[in-house]
């Protein structure tokens, strides 16, 4: 079995503030994302129609 000390402490060779970093780059790259590609249909639908 896994011993709890590496699981509650994390693994010493891991960046997690530069995981963290990443992942909130992620979070925010796709939350524009969505925003611009509903704005695209949006203004797809009012000028085509």
């Amino acid at each position: 079995m896994a011993s709890n000390e590496v699981a509650a402490s994390g693994h010493p060779d891991m960046d997690y503030a530069e995981h963290d970093r990443t992942y909130a780059g992620f979070l925010t790259f796709t939350k524009f994302g969505v925003v611009f590609v509903v704005a695209l249909l949006i203004f797809m639908a009012v000028t085509l129609l």
